[in-house]
């Protein structure tokens, strides 16, 4: 265990001015404040970080939260230290924030598994087109975190990683196929992570753990290297404890990638950072949608209105106006906009055929063959969908998408809204033994392709299992390209509420910043 630096007198008043570094609810900008101020190092804040994955994911209330971390964690932070003394300035924007990647994220230094036991040697030839980014920006990645097998389903077990808790109440999923970067995130193992979103993926997580996640426009941020469901549902995008710090790692993530070609819809689409409207005055003159059929109104739902009523009644507080309505559309088209199963074979073989002839897996069939996945029964009714995109109820289910994109854009105009809000989950996320998660709301931003934000509602009553609440989770989407202006309006009501919570599961170490 590390302490912080002490301060020397040769620093100036300035830089003894600065709060002390505290790793709790740990900031991009409060680890760049310690740097600068020489209240910590790189080696330090990685060493934390790795002794907190190593009391909490296995030990403790063994979160399994973590695949596997960097082996050269400690080594890559020294140098970055050797680097910072010769120039401090020469950092770039994410230079030494310890990054946990959703273990579906190529790394060409560390295997990339989906959470399959096959998997768990296949070392992919590159970083991903985000990873690489992130990289270039200075971040150190240090570890990879579990996930939904393949992120197929809500619930974050793996054949590799085991069932992953929720920190917050430790008989619940964190929500997924991301849970393992939510569970990390919120029980304070790195500053910030990654996730991917099929269906409701990255904010699934971020509503069950009271994170902040974006899902962002189709054609933002490239989906290149990263191991795929579906070509026309999959997205990427970061976790964070703030909207600050969701930005800031938008900023990197996002941008013009020719290994995907949807990425070009995107180009000179991009601001040049995502944190420029943030205020917390963003929310004065806001005209913001309630999209009434995606709240329940049944007992069961109850903990979840109360929250999303709470958050209303403070965004009117800041200025905001709400216009409730109804989306019939959305109901009549729910069932029949998803089109991952009819192409999760096409794509799965593509990237198969991109790890090089030493992966321990060469193709689809050999993984669904080989019986070992925790999702086995999904796998095997993908790899049975032969005729995939050529057939009608394909070509149908993509009219459909379009059908509801329209709705959706429809509705915006005639009621001349800013943002769409609603829950993410209509409920509690689910018990670990419930074997799904029920009542989830992503499908309006996964069959439109448009963006949204999810953000901290607050919490459900605190109960035995679950002493500080359930997080509920809030969402806002909007039209395509408008993630700065959901961020604006998600640190606006971040500021005034304060709703995170640190788990009581995770408590800070002995010796702790």
């Amino acid at each position: 265990m590390c302490a912080m630096l002490s301060v020397g007198a040769s620093l100036t008043s300035a830089q003894q001015a600065r709060p002390p570094f505290h790793l709790r609810e740990a900031t991009i900008a409060g680890v760049h404040d310690a740097f600068a101020a020489g209240q910590l190092t790189c080696a330090q804040l990685t060493r934390l970080y790795l002794d907190r994955i190593e009391a909490y994911n296995l030990r403790g209330p063994a979160l399994h939260a973590i695949i596997a971390v960097n082996p050269k964690s400690l080594e890559i932070a020294a140098d970055m230290d050797r680097q910072y003394t010769a120039n401090p300035s020469g950092g770039g924007p994410l230079h030494c924030i310890p990054i946990i990647l959703k273990d579906n994220f190529n790394t060409f230094d560390m295997p990339t598994t989906g959470g399959n036991v096959g998997m768990r040697n296949a070392v992919p030839p590159a970083d991903a087109f985000t990873v690489a980014r992130m990289r270039k920006a200075g971040a150190l990645i240090l570890a990879k975190a579990n996930l939904q097998e393949f992120a197929r389903g809500g619930m974050s077990i793996s054949s590799l990683g085991g069932q992953v808790l929720n920190p917050y109440d430790l008989t619940r999923t964190p929500g997924g196929s991301s849970g393992g970067t939510g569970a990390a995130l919120a029980a304070n193992l790195a500053v910030v992570g990654t996730g991917s979103d099929t269906g409701q993926s990255i904010r699934s997580p971020s509503s069950a753990n009271s994170l902040v996640g974006i899902r962002p426009t189709r054609g933002l941020v490239s989906r290149s290297g990263v191991i795929p469901n579906s070509q026309t549902q999959d997205e990427v995008g970061p976790i964070a404890r703030t909207v600050t710090d969701a930005a800031l790692l938008l900023d990197v993530m996002a941008g013009y990638d020719a290994g995907d070609p949807i990425t070009a819809f995107g180009d000179g689409r991009i601001p040049k950072t995502y944190t420029h409207l943030l205020s917390k005055d963003a929310l004065k003159g806001a005209r913001i949608g309630v999209m009434t059929n995606l709240f329940g109104d049944a007992e069961r739902h109850r903990e979840v209105n109360k929250a999303m009523d709470a958050v209303m009644a403070r965004m009117e507080s800041q200025g905001a106006t709400f216009i409730r309505f109804k989306l019939p559309e959305y109901d009549t088209l729910l069932s029949g906009i998803d089109t991952q199963p009819f192409e999760a074979r096409t794509v799965m073989e593509r990237y198969f055929s991109a790890l090089g002839p030493n992966a321990p897996v060469k193709n689809f069939a050999q993984l669904v063959a080989a019986k070992t996945s925790a999702v086995q029964k999904t796998l095997e009714a993908e790899l049975a969908i032969v005729d995939g995109m050529n057939s009608q109820t394909y070509k149908d289910r993509m009219l459909n998408r379009d059908k509801l994109r329209l709705a959706v854009a429809t509705k915006i105009a005639d009621l001349n809204l800013d943002a769409i809000l609603y829950p993410l989950q209509r409920i509690l996320v689910a018990p670990v033994t419930a074997g799904e998660q029920a009542e989830r709301n992503g499908t309006l931003s996964n069959g439109t392709g448009f963006p949204a934000v999810t953000f901290p509602a607050g919490f459900s009553a605190p109960s035995t299992t679950a002493p500080l609440g359930v997080p509920v989770g809030a969402e806002l989407l909007g039209l395509d390209y408008t993630e700065d202006r959901l961020l604006a309006y998600a640190y606006a009501f971040e500021q005034a509420a304060g709703l995170r919570k640190s788990p009581l599961s995770t408590p800070p170490l002995p010796n702790e910043p």
